[in-house]
């Protein structure tokens, strides 16, 4: 007999689903648990263990592979300009010396309200994240 198994857990329901997906596209199939549950209550995430993806026992491997492949190819699907004409900031990624950032406000605000002094950037080059003040 065949069993679901746990493949992989996640912290969002959009990070879940997208991974259902892929999995989809490529004939595997795939189930959600948990994501009404911690969506009615995320307080309850810790608790159950996360919104999990399970697969069916034989496409395990398969699954891993078709995702570490998925993921491996989103980093090189985008070609990123190193430097960019007229920047937004007058600094630099401190890891690859980039003028292509972005700043991220996501950790920082709460509703639009920015709630720590830091300012995280990242760049878009290779990915680093940094503070600057």
């Amino acid at each position: 007999m065949n069993n679901l198994v746990k493949f992989k857990f996640y912290e969002t329901a959009l990070e879940a689903n997208r991974d259902k997906q892929i999995l989809a596209e490529n004939g595997i199939n795939s189930f959600i648990a948990n994501e009404q549950l911690i969506q009615s209550d995320w307080l309850l995430s810790q608790a159950v263990g996360g919104i999990q993806l399970q697969v069916f026992e034989n496409d395990f491997k398969n699954a891993e592979k078709i995702l570490t492949e998925y993921q491996e190819n989103e980093k090189f699907a985008l070609e990123v300009e190193h430097t960019i004409e007229n920047p937004d900031f007058d600094f630099v990624c401190p890891n690859c010396g980039s003028n292509h950032l972005y700043k991220d406000d996501s950790s920082t605000s709460f509703f639009g309200i920015s709630i720590l002094s830091n300012e995280n950037y990242v760049c878009y080059y290779c990915g680093n994240k940094f503070n600057h003040s």
